[in-house]
C-alpha cells in the first residue's frame, strides 16, 4: 500500500508535487503524504535495497518494477520465499512517493509477486523470478478495479502470505478510500489460494470480512502457522487500531465458520465480535513469525512513526514493551517490516518500504534469547536524514575533513538526504566519532558512489588520533555499492568511522549513505 505515510502500495498524490497522471487520474488514484518523523534512534542496518532503479536485482529491467512497496514474505514449502508486493508501477514513475508520474505507460499493478531461492541473506535477498505476463513484465495476481477513490475499489492490496502443504494463502484488502495520512477505509477484507506456485489464484467461496461501516476489525492480517493452526493477527483498515487474534485449523482455512477468535481468556468460535485486542493501538502493517532461536513470538509492525517489535511466549500473550526496531527521523516515511521466514540464530531480516523512493529494502537486526535487540547500529544519523552536520549550529552527529555536505534531493540510498564530499584538491570526507567497547570485533558497513574520475578513495575506521586502523580503498564507484569493514577496538573506547577521496586532479566527488556499525 502507499497511502498512509507511505503505507504498503496504495497510490496517493502528494501535496505539492506537480503530477502527470492520464488515465490514472480518471480512476481516482490518491496519494497521502507521510507522518512528521520522531526521534527514535534506528538501531536496524540497512543491508540491500530490493526493488527499483540501482537494486542489484534490476527489478525495473527485468519485470518493469520500477517503484513497489510492502514486500510481504513467507517460505512456500518447496524452497523459495515469496515476496508479494504493494502498488506497482512501471516507466512513467517518477517520485518522489507513490503518486508522482510522468508521461509514457505507468503500468500500474496493484500487487506483484516474486520469488527468491537466496540463503545468504547477510549480503542482500536476489529475485529468481515473477509472475509474469506474455509480455515478461510482472502481472497482478489479484487484479485490481482501479476505479475512482471513493466510488468503488481503488486498489487490492496484500496484507499477509502462508503456506499450508503445496497450497498458498494470501490475504487482501480492497480500498475504497486513501484519506489523510494513516487513515483509509476498505470494502472488505478476503483470502485468495494457489496451488501452482502463485501463477493462479482463486478467490470462489473464500473467508471475507465485510466492512459496510468500515469498524470491521480484521481487514489487515498476519500469518503464522504453529501446532496444526493458522494464527491470523488483525487490524482495521488504517493505522490507528487494535491487534486481535484469530486462529484456524489448516485443514479449515477456507470454511469460515470454523474460525475461532480470541476473547482474552478462551477461543470462540465463529464470533468476530469476540474478539477483544491482545495489544493496543495504534499498530498497522504486521508480520509475525515465531523464532526457534529464542522461543518466541515476534511480532514487528508500524506504530505511529516506527517500526517496532514485541516478542511473546504465545500467541495470545501476554507482549512484551516495544522495542524500536527503526525510526522515522533516520528513515522518513517507513513503514512495513515484514520478516523474512528464513531468518535464524537471532539475526532477523525483513522487508521495509520508504515513501519518497518508494521502494523496499532489506533490513537486519539481531536479539539475544530473551528477544531483546541486541547489538544494535552505534552510528547516529546514519542516513543523513536528521539534517545536520557538526559544526553547523544544529548539533549533527557527522563532521568534515574539508570541504562536505549534504545533499537533498532524492539522490540518496535510502530516502531524502545523503552526505557528500567534493572538492578539486587535497583530502575531503565526512566522519564521525563512536563510542566503542574496547577490545571487541565491529563490522562497519556503508553505501557509497563517486564521480567517474576518483582513483583515490577510502572507507573505514581511525582512532581518534586519526591514526588508521581498518580501511578500505576504492577507485571510480558508479551505483551505490556497499563496503564493509572489520576491526577490533583494542584498547579504545571510540573511533573515528569516515568515507573521503583525494581530490588532486580536478572535481571528484564522493556521496555517502546508510552507514553501520555493530558488533560481530
Amino acid at each position: 500500500m502507499h497511502p498512509h505515510n507511505g503505507l504498503r502500495s496504495i497510490p496517493r498524490i502528494l501535496a505539492g508535487v506537480a503530477l502527470t497522471l492520464g488515465t490514472v487520474a480518471a480512476t481516482g488514484f490518491v496519494a497521502v503524504a507521510p507522518a512528521a518523523a520522531t526521534s527514535a534512534h534506528t538501531p536496524a542496518t540497512v543491508i540491500q535495497k530490493i526493488t527499483g532503479v540501482g537494486s542489484p536485482n534490476n527489478t525495473y529491467g527485468r519485470w518493469n518494477l520500477k517503484a513497489t512497496d510492502l514486500g510481504i514474505l513467507w517460505d512456500n514449502n518447496a524452497g523459495q520465499t515469496m515476496a508479494l508486493f504493494g502498488d506497482t508501477f512501471g516507466d512513467a514513475w517518477i517520485g518522489p512517493g507513490g503518486g508522482a508520474f510522468g508521461a509514457g505507460d505507468l503500468n500500474w499493478r496493484s500487487n506483484v509477486l516474486l520469488r527468491s531461492t537466496d540463503t545468504n541473506l547477510a549480503d542482500g535477498m536476489s529475485f529468481a523470478s515473477a509472475v509474469t505476463a506474455a509480455d515478461g513484465r510482472a502481472r497482478e495476481i489479484l487484479p485490481g478495479l482501479h476505479q475512482p477513490d471513493n466510488t468503488g475499489e481503488v486498489t487490492k492490496i496484500p496484507t499477509a502470505g502462508i503456506a499450508v502443504g503445496n497450497r498458498q494463502y494470501v490475504s487482501f484488502m480492497s480500498v475504497r478510500h486513501w484519506g489523510v495520512p494513516g487513515q483509509w477505509t476498505t470494502n472488505y477484507a478476503k483470502l485468495a489460494y494457489s496451488d501452482d506456485n502463485g501463477n493462479t489464484w482463486s478467490t470462489t467461496n473464500t473467508p471475507v470480512w465485510n466492512n459496510p461501516s468500515f469498524t470491521d476489525q480484521f481487514q489487515m492480517h498476519a500469518f503464522e502457522r504453529r501446532d496444526g493452526y493458522l494464527y491470523v493477527f488483525g487490524t482495521p483498515s488504517g493505522r490507528s487500531g487494535s491487534i486481535r487474534l484469530a486462529r484456524v485449523p489448516e485443514a479449515q482455512i477456507l470454511t469460515q465458520s470454523a474460525w475461532q477468535y480470541w476473547n482474552g481468556g478462551a477461543w470462540v468460535t465463529n464470533n468476530l465480535a469476540a474478539a477483544t485486542p491482545i495489544v493496543g493501538a495504534p499498530a498497522a502493517e504486521l508480520s509475525v513469525r515465531y523464532d526457534a532461536y529464542s522461543g518466541r513470538w515476534l511480532m514487528m509492525y508500524l506504530s505511529g512513526e516506527d517500526i517496532i517489535l514485541r516478542t511473546a511466549t504465545s500467541p495470545t500473550g501476554p507482549w512484551s514493551g516495544a522495542q524500536t526496531v527503526a525510526g522515522s527521523a533516520d528513515y522518513p516515511g517507513l513503514y512495513g517490516g515484514y520478516i523474512h521466514p528464513w531468518s535464524s540464530g537471532g539475526n532477523i531480516y525483513f522487508a521495509m518500504s520508504q515513501w519518497d523512493p518508494y521502494n523496499v529494502y532489506l533490513m537486519k537486526i539481531r536479539i539475544n534469547t530473551a528477544g531483546q535487540i541486541i547489538d544494535p547500529n552505534l552510528m547516529g544519523d546514519p542516513s543523513f536524514e536528521r539534517g545536520a552536520l557538526n559544526g553547523s549550529g544544529t548539533g549533527g552527529f557527522w563532521a568534515c575533513k574539508g570541504n562536505c555536505g549534504l545533499d537533498n534531493g532524492y539522490w540518496g540510498y535510502t530516502g531524502v538526504r545523503n552526505g557528500y564530499a567534493r572538492y578539486n584538491s587535497g583530502w575531503h570526507d565526512l566522519h564521525q566519532t563512536v563510542p566503542v567497547t574496547a577490545n571487541t570485533n565491529y563490522q562497519l558497513s556503508g553505501f557509497l558512489r563517486t564521480s567517474p574520475n576518483s582513483d583515490n578513495g577510502f572507507f573505514g575506521v581511525r582512532g581518534t588520533n586519526d591514526v588508521v586502523i581498518a580501511e578500505a580503498n576504492f577507485r571510480a564507484v558508479g551505483a551505490w555499492t556497499r563496503f564493509t569493514v572489520n576491526f577490533n577496538s583494542g584498547s579504545r573506547t571510540a573511533v573515528t568511522v569516515f568515507g573521503g577521496v583525494w581530490t588532486d586532479h580536478g572535481d571528484i566527488w564522493i556521496q555517502l549513505d546508510d552507514f553501520s556499525l555493530t558488533r560481530v
